[in-house]
């Protein structure tokens, strides 16, 4: 597949307000990304077609390019982030995720990211199916809904919570299908995809393997990131 043809545009929701911190450069000239997005990167081999859904700024794809020397492409929503990324030497379109994803061909990519966005689709069952179905394995990351802070606040307060990973007031954010980790997994298993490797992270960084039952990750998890395959027919 001529990866340079692919469907002209796609894009996705602004999920979150953290670009602005996404990047640094740390002493030794490297670029340092936040926590989760080198998590992300660290999952993903050396040299491999990736494709960022909803890449923002492109802090994750500039990333990988550059450190992992991947086949990167990025779709998004934003104009100002296309603008970004395009200007950096960024492969990046813009366009309808939800619509257009469907018309990409099987296993195009080897890996598919979806950072922090799945949460502001109409349809997310549809688009992880997508994900699954156009890379050989897809990356996954959300905030996760059943933290024990945003139990308390909504448990007390009895009005919708806000954090640092769920920062919109109920009126005007774009996040419309909230969930949990435990959510997640359910919705893996009943569409027969494999969770590879699944780690939570709380509000420090700090990171914790999401074991079979998940409870404690589901608790103490601000956000989870997974690596996912598809089963065998």
């Amino acid at each position: 597949m001529d990866l340079s043809s692919a469907p002209p545009s796609i894009a996705v929701c602004p999920a979150r307000r953290w670009d602005e911190n996404e990047a640094m450069m740390g002493s030794d000239g490297r670029k340092s990304i936040r926590v989760d997005l080198q998590l992300i990167a660290d999952m993903i081999e050396s040299g491999s077609r990736v494709l960022d859904v909803g890449c923002g700024n492109g802090t994750l794809l500039d990333y990988l390019v550059h450190f992992k020397q991947v086949d990167g492409r990025g779709i998004e929503l934003g104009t100002e982030g296309v603008n970004v990324c395009v200007s950096a030497g960024l492969s990046v379109i813009q366009g309808d995720a939800e619509i257009d994803l469907k018309d990409y061909p099987d296993q195009a990519f080897d890996y598919v990211v979806l950072s922090q966005t799945l949460q502001a689709m109409h349809a997310p069952k549809e688009v992880l199916l997508n994900l699954m179905r156009i890379g050989r394995k897809a990356i996954v990351s959300f905030p996760n809904f059943a933290h024990w802070r945003l139990r308390l606040y909504l448990g007390f307060r009895g009005q919708m919570p806000l954090g640092d990973a769920l920062s919109y007031d109920w009126f005007d954010t774009p996040n419309i299908h909230l969930c949990t980790i435990k959510d997640f997994i359910v919705l893996c298993e009943e569409q027969g995809i494999s969770i590879e490797r699944s780690i939570a992270l709380d509000h420090n960084g700090t990171m914790r393997r999401i074991g079979s039952s998940a409870f404690t990750a589901n608790l103490f998890g601000e956000q989870a990131v997974f690596l996912l395959t598809a089963n065998p027919a």
